[in-house]
């Protein structure tokens, strides 16, 4: 099994993490010409 041989610091860590966003979704347009957002039922066409 791999053991570190040194403790990593809590700033090597945190550098690490800085990298992990969470980024918006993004919304399609619809066969009406309606926005909405992708694997949801359209509340005007009741499509999927």
């Amino acid at each position: 099994m791999a053991v570190p041989k040194r403790r990593m610091s809590k700033t090597h860590v945190a550098k690490r993490r800085t990298h992990y966003k969470v980024s918006l979704p993004t919304p399609v347009k619809d066969k009406d010409g309606s926005y909405k957002m992708s694997h949801r039922v359209n509340p005007v066409t009741k499509e999927y």
